[in-house]
């Protein structure tokens, strides 16, 4: 959330963003929130003014008894200001819930780097890494060479679960594990804490991490409950310290987070149905840090370098992609993706997010750090470490052999003891 100050003192800087941003109605929103911030404040002093006379008239009336002298008029008003006040209280109230609903509604202030551009087709690409292996066989469909494997079901996810769901069985299910551990190991190694959250969110604090479409568009709600199943482990990282305040000192903070993910995903065409890139549910280990406003650009860089050094080590060939101002969403203040090449399409798709929310999710969660005398909202970063499902099936697909095997990343071969998966043999049929 934007902090009202900003809105009061520079204006023409929120309206630049949006400008940028092509946010033609949100511009009008601002323009309304400005008039309506002005405004409230007036009232807010009035109603201040009322109280303060509605205590002075008591000693008016009182000393004017002791004097016998005529206290009519002073009754009068005594009697009218309740209801001013009331009705001033009113006014304030209704103009207080205008101003949160506009200050949760305008997105972070982009950082000047962000490439100006429609959609996801505009982003920068900043960076390419690896050589793409050729292949003298076509490559199976890897939802498809998993059913031949054993490694997975799918139909009878669809008919237990519906589409977007999926059974991972025996040496892929591991190979799931081996991906984590080797996430895990390497964050742990460079001072993050391991943290398992919650997988439920109640909406007060979901409404402090994330955009509110995703409400409608994401989120999967818990029937009579309070509760929303969480989409990443970032947000319940996130609300970890709401309402909380630090000393400069204990920062940075600096999690991993490890979680089952639960997604909608409503308006995708591309709901893998008999796949696992695109779900309705997956496992993803999550990068987060809680800093000091200073430090957050260089966390950032840091976060990403993180992340390369997963697929650069699984020997997945990808590209980093400056995110751009029609793609960035309203969290963000900037956003990399780094794209892992899958062979069989012969296309890049997104494998990791990482970004700077700056003060914008602190904002609405009321996360504070006392800097000198002062106290300051600090900065979060998210940045995904490895998202289990995408980076299977870029493995999958890099990795397939002629024969329909799939060959094991050699960082990964020491987390499952075996080089190569082949047909499964449980001893029984599915």
């Amino acid at each position: 959330m934007l902090d009202i100050r900003l809105i009061r003192e520079n204006p023409q800087v929120v309206r630049r963003d949006l400008e940028k941003r092509n946010e033609k109605e949100k511009l009008e929103w601002l323009e309304d929130l400005i008039k309506s911030d002005a405004e409230y404040r007036k009232l807010l002093a009035d109603n201040q003014r009322l109280r303060q006379r509605r205590n002075e008239i008591t000693d008016e009336i009182n000393n004017l008894r002791k004097q016998g002298k005529e206290i009519k008029e002073k009754i009068l008003e005594a009697k009218e200001l309740p209801g001013r006040i009331k009705e001033s209280d009113e006014k304030t109230g209704e103009l207080k819930s205008k101003i949160e609903y506009y200050l949760m509604r305008l997105p972070n202030i982009l950082h000047e780097s962000v490439p100006f551009g429609r959609d996801s087709n505009d982003n920068l690409v900043v960076k390419t890494w690896g050589k793409k292996q050729k292949f003298n066989f076509e490559l199976k469909a890897h939802g498809e060479l998993l059913q031949e494997l054993g490694l997975a079901d799918f139909e009878k996810a669809a008919e237990v679960s519906g589409h977007g769901f999926y059974y991972l069985i025996g040496d892929i299910a591991r190979l799931e594990l081996a991906i984590v551990n080797l996430a895990v190991d390497i964050l742990s190694r460079k001072g993050y804490a391991l943290i398992e959250p919650p997988l439920m969110l109640r909406r007060k604090p979901y409404e402090g991490v994330t955009d509110l479409k995703d409400f409608e568009t994401m989120m999967y709600k818990i029937e009579g409950e309070d509760l929303f199943l969480i989409a990443t482990s970032e947000h319940p990282i996130a609300a970890l310290l709401m309402n909380e305040s630090f000393d400069e000192k204990q920062l940075p903070m600096k999690f991993i987070g490890f979680s089952p993910c639960f997604r909608k995903e409503l308006g995708s065409h591309s709901i893998d149905t008999k796949g696992i890139f695109r779900v309705h549910h997956f496992n993803k280990v999550e990068q987060f840090i809680f800093c000091r406003a200073e430090d957050s650009w260089k966390f950032h860089e840091e976060l990403l370098k993180n992340g390369e050094e997963i697929f650069q080590k699984l020997k997945i060939p990808y590209r980093v992609v400056n995110v751009c101002t029609g793609d960035i969403g309203l969290v963000a203040a900037k956003k990399y993706d780094i794209e892992a090449w899958f062979p069989r399409e012969s296309l890049y798709r997104e494998v990791i997010s990482c970004s700077n929310c700056t003060s914008y999710q602190a904002g609405r969660l009321n996360i504070r750090y006392k800097k000198g005398e002062e106290k300051e909202y600090l900065h979060t970063l998210n940045s995904t470490a490895v998202a289990t499902t995408r980076a299977l099936r870029a493995i999958i697909e890099n990795y397939q052999q002629k024969d329909g095997s799939i060959k094991i990343p050699a960082v990964l071969q020491k987390y499952m003891g075996k080089k190569v998966i082949g047909k499964q043999n449980l001893g029984f049929d599915i």
